[in-house]
């Protein structure tokens, strides 16, 4: 199979730092929205929002690369939630239509 370069350009200076994520989703499209949350306040640093099938794709990318990190550099422990602070992973289902 033949295989194409894809030439990306980084124009972004940096990165952000996120601690907060929150999912929300339609039947089109799944909106992933990072955050920078530091109480009292917080910002947004991040929104990335793509169709099911590529968010499929993340999602193996992501498994696939946090089993590859763990093989290597040993399992990451969870803290369990509700233990103070904020609850990471926040997830939003759509409203019932």
């Amino acid at each position: 199979m033949e295989k194409n370069e894809i030439k990306i350009q980084d124009n972004i200076p940096g990165a952000e730092y996120s601690n907060l994520m929150q999912v929300r989703h339609n039947k089109d499209e799944i909106m992933l929205m990072f955050a920078n949350v530091m109480p009292p306040s917080g910002k947004t640093v991040a929104k990335v929002v793509t169709n099911p099938g590529h968010f499929k794709k993340i999602v193996n990318a992501l498994q696939t690369n946090l089993k590859k990190y763990e093989e290597k550099y040993g399992i990451i422990e969870q803290s369990p939630d509700n233990q103070g602070g904020i609850n990471n992973w926040e997830v939003f289902p759509p409203e019932k239509e």
